[in-house]
Parts: structure tokens; C-alpha cells; sequence
């Protein structure tokens, strides 16, 4: 059977720290959105064969659908709080036979690996595939379509929160998952990639600025060394992320 890989792309714009968080300007001289450096990352995946952007339902995302139209994107629409929902929806609408997630607020996806991690999963004849200790907001997921339904047809509600890939994670035994290690100079928890405080838009527009050139395909090894060489940038967000790893990767005892 051929294979599909759909990136699904959960996009709201509710936020208790930060409204917006997709559709902050990274550079705002030329008006470049996280979402848009994301979909450009992902375009430019080649085992990637379709972007689609599940949006949450209200007025207040609406901007979303405007983004598809611009991009010439497909999308959904559905219930706020069931977001595994909404990638299960993308992945029926897309013809999908598996998903790569990455979230819409995180613009520095560690791109490098996804090819040689795709080949693998296809090899392994892997349900579900996930690099997680690395930089928070780099990671990625793949997950084959069936199993996203089965976590939603037989999950709970905090399944199918923005957790979406909680069942996968407590019931690993019933599913042949892959853990992909990513370099141990990239495991790093003093740091965090990801939208969700102003701290972390002002910390993501400086890098961009520096890197704007490499765009959309920013090496995250390059923002390690930035990083590393301007310490006052990390201590911007250090009060946010050892809160985010506590969360990040859950298993269960199975």
C-alpha cells in the first residue's frame, strides 16, 4: 500500500499567557508569522506530501482559515478541547495513512533527522514514532492514522486533549512504537523552543533575526551555539522550562 504523511497542524489562537501564539510575527519588518515559517518548514519536507491545518472552532480563529486560503491548504474545523480530534479529522480529509505533529507555536523544528526517521518507521513497521529528548519545541511525532483513531475511539477525555499522543504513550506495550534519540548535545532543559510566554516571542525573534537567511529551515545546532554564546538570552526563559519538560513525555507503567 502506498503511504501518506500528512502534517496536521492544531491552530487556535486561545492562550492564557499569550493570545495568538501561531500568528505572533517573528519578524515583524516583513510579517513573517511562526505558522508561516512551520508551513514552510514542512513544505519543503519532501516526505511530506500535504500540509492541513485543523483549526478550533470560533470566530477568533478564523484568521486560520484565511491562512489556508493564502497557502492553498486544506483544513478542518472542530470541537476546541478535542484537538486529537481535529488530527484524526485532518488525517481522514487528507487521505492520510500516518501524521507528523508538530505543534503551531513552536517555529524551529530540528528538521535534520525527519527523512532518515520516516525510512525508518516505514522499515520497522512502526505505529507510532516519537523524538523526544530533545530541545522542547523541536521534537516531532509520527503516528500512523489508525493509531490516532484508536486513541480516540478508546481514550479518555484527557486523550483527546492537547495530548494527543497520551494513549499512545500509556498503553506503549499494545503498540509498536519507536523512541528516536536525538543528539545528546540537543537534550538540553535549561532551554525551550517554543511559543507560550512573551519572554519566549521576544527569545524567537532574536533568533530569527539572526538566522532570517537560513529561513525557513533554521539549524537548530545553530541556535544552540548562539545561545550558548549569549547566556542572557537563555536566562529569558530559564523560569519557564523546567515546568514544560515535567509534561512533556509521559509513559506509561505498561
Amino acid at each position: 500500500m502506498s503511504r501518506r504523511l500528512v502534517a496536521a497542524l492544531a491552530c487556535r489562537n486561545q492562550g492564557a499567557r499569550l493570545y495568538g501564539k501561531p500568528v505572533q510575527n517573528l519578524d515583524v519588518e516583513s510579517g513573517t508569522r511562526i505558522i508561516d515559517n512551520i508551513i514552510a518548514n514542512l513544505q519543503a519536507t519532501t516526505c511530506i506530501d500535504e500540509v492541513v491545518l485543523g483549526i478550533s472552532e470560533g470566530v477568533e480563529n478564523d484568521v486560520f482559515r484565511r491562512i489556508a486560503h493564502e497557502k492553498g491548504l486544506r483544513y478542518v474545523v472542530g470541537d476546541e478541547t478535542d484537538v486529537l480530534g481535529r488530527l484524526v479529522a485532518c488525517g481522514r480529509l487528507a487521505g492520510a495513512t500516518d501524521i507528523f505533529r508538530v505543534t503551531s507555536e513552536s517555529p524551529f523544528l530540528y528538521f535534520e533527522p525527519v527523512q532518515a526517521a520516516w525510512r525508518r518507521y516505514l522499515d520497522e513497521q512502526a505505529d507510532a514514532l516519537f523524538l523526544d529528548d530533545v530541545i522542547d519545541g523541536c521534537g516531532f511525532e509520527i503516528i500512523a492514522q489508525g493509531a490516532l483513531e484508536t486513541s480516540h475511539r478508546n481514550g479518555e477525555r484527557k486523550h483527546r486533549s492537547e495530548l494527543c499522543t497520551l494513549y499512545l504513550r500509556e498503553h506503549h506495550s499494545e503498540f509498536n512504537i519507536i523512541r528516536l534519540e536525538a543528539p545528546l548535545e540537543l537534550s538540553r532543559r535549561d532551554l525551550r523552543l517554543t511559543v507560550d510566554n512573551p519572554e519566549d516571542l521576544a527569545l524567537c525573534r532574536t533568533i530569527y533575526a539572526a538566522f532570517k537567511q537560513q529561513a525557513p529551515r533554521i539549524r537548530v545546532h545553530d541556535i544552540l551555539t548562539f545561545l550558548d554564546a549569549n547566556p542572557s538570552l537563555i536566562a529569558l526563559t530559564a523560569p519557564f522550562a523546567e515546568q514544560g519538560y515535567k509534561t512533556m513525555y509521559v509513559w506509561g507503567e505498561q
